[in-house]
């Protein structure tokens, strides 16, 4: 595989090869194996509905949309509320 240029500021080029080398890992193996591991949104949407779809098969549980954004609104206030503390 070919290699490719990618300009990015010179501190962040050096962390990622300071969290390659404690890995023990060139900066150009750390980056391909990051790259092999991150999805994309496309992949992450996908996996959702498969996650989605698995749950709901298996418990029987299908919220609305609006009991979904209910849900989230309260995941979000009981966290900003901890975040407080």
């Amino acid at each position: 595989m070919p290699d490719a240029n990618v300009r990015i500021p010179e501190e962040a080029k050096d962390r990622l090869a300071a969290i390659a080398a404690a890995e023990g890992l060139s900066l150009r193996a750390y980056l391909a194996r990051l790259a092999e591991t991150l999805l994309t949104p496309a992949e992450r949407a996908e996996r959702a509905a498969k996650a989605l779809a698995a749950l709901t098969e298996w418990s029987g549980y299908a919220p609305t949309a609006a009991e979904e954004r209910d849900l989230d609104s309260e995941l979000d206030r009981r966290l900003a509320r901890a975040a407080g503390q």
